[in-house]
């Protein structure tokens, strides 16, 4: 039996062939050391991040997060609900706090979901995490250290938390203005964190890529430029959606604007596998489109 068990929700990026593919491969080599285990979510759905955007309306979105709820319960009861995209995070947890607020939006949650023969129980107790409360929380620094056999000695890495992992809700403790849970974690994992990186809660304008490209890529300009005055050789978030925004635009940025961005843009998740002792494929380096060549030499140490 593991020493922790969560119910686990891990939403449409983390899907094979998908954008955040090599982060879920990551996360399984992570939890493997620190003898987690997630228990998938039978049939879960998307979150309806995308739909809120679209105007879709507030019920079916939240239908769409009680579904996962209820069926995470029938799977796993009284297990804490773990996801690692901020997005599904962020959107199951404000679903389950209106549910718990607003009667009619209970209610026709309810009724919506009998429809589908689903029967939904609030239940306020209930937690949904972010994996990184549950690595911060309930693991800490000492454990995660204790795991520690290939420190990222001399790499400085700035820790990009971004907006939606840290308001409204966030790692319990933390500043809003500047948290400093990945400072602690890169530091637990022997390389040197960039503390003064004054860019780590900038939304990355991951809801205006398509629609207004040029303020996103404004915003990821900014990330960049910060990471790299402080002399940062490496950026490390735990959102896919900015993971994937900060990375791929960098190109573009440099064609609009002269300038020469190449700074890798990793997971949490992939910096731990790498210095737990995993090899590069554990950690989903081949994922990453600029290559952290840092962390495949120490990987193949």
């Amino acid at each position: 039996m593991a020493t922790r068990e969560y119910s686990f929700y891990p939403g449409c990026s983390s899907e094979k062939k998908t954008s955040a593919s090599n982060y879920m491969v990551s996360v399984e080599s992570m939890c493997k050391t620190l003898d987690v285990k997630l228990n998938e979510i039978p049939d879960w759905n998307c979150c309806g991040a995308s739909i809120g955007y679209a105007e879709g309306g507030e019920l079916p979105r939240t239908v769409m997060n009680a579904r996962n709820l209820a069926l995470a319960e029938e799977d796993s009861p009284g297990q804490d609900i773990v996801a690692t995209c901020a997005a599904c995070w962020l959107g199951t947890r404000e679903s389950h706090e209106r549910l718990g607020k607003d009667e009619t939006l209970l209610n026709d949650t309810i009724e919506s979901l009998k429809e589908a023969g689903i029967n939904y129980e609030h239940k306020p107790e209930k937690n949904i995490r972010h994996m990184a409360e549950v690595l911060i929380e309930d693991i800490g620094y000492d454990e995660i250290g204790s795991h520690v056999s290939k420190p990222l000695e001399g790499v400085k890495i700035a820790g990009y938390v971004g907006c939606q992992t840290n308001r409204p809700f966030g790692i319990h403790g933390e500043s809003y203005e500047n948290p400093k849970y990945l400072d602690k974690l890169v530091e637990t994992l022997g390389a040197d964190p960039v503390e003064d990186y004054d860019q780590k809660v900038t939304c990355c304008g991951g809801a205006l890529a398509f629609s207004e490209p040029e303020k996103s890529q404004n915003q990821i300009k900014k990330i960049l430029e910060s990471a790299y005055d402080f002399g940062a050789e490496m950026i490390v978030t735990p959102c896919p959606v900015c993971q994937m925004n900060v990375e791929v635009y960098q190109d573009q940025i440099n064609k609009a604007h002269g300038t020469k961005f190449h700074i890798p843009v990793t997971y949490y998740s992939q910096l731990m596998t790498v210095a737990f002792g995993g090899n590069a494929k554990e950690a989903g380096l081949n994922g990453n489109i600029i290559k952290a060549k840092k962390l495949e030499e120490i990987a193949a140490k």
